[in-house]
């Protein structure tokens, strides 16, 4: 697993995986229906782009995120989403 703890970080590990899986830009803007731009800067670091679609790029890519080092279980999530 990968500790990320900045955007930059996010980034260049996204960027990596892409390639590994010998994906271009285009095609995993495609894959992820977001926009070329979403990933070039998504890859460059930007802070301040929308979750939902840095989610979808990590789902196309075949990652996942996991949380480490909170105290909180799944049963606290579910309380916290009926709760909302």
């Amino acid at each position: 697993m990968l500790s990320i703890r900045s955007p930059q970080q996010l980034g260049q590990a996204l960027r990596a995986a892409r390639k590994q899986l010998g994906l271009t830009q285009p095609q995993l803007a495609l894959t992820a229906g977001v926009g070329v731009r979403f990933i070039v800067d998504l890859e460059a670091g930007k802070p301040t782009l929308r979750l939902e679609n840095v989610l979808r790029v990590i789902d196309a890519l075949g990652g996942e995120i996991q949380l480490a080092g909170l105290s909180v279980t799944a049963d606290d999530v579910e309380d916290a989403a009926r709760d909302s």
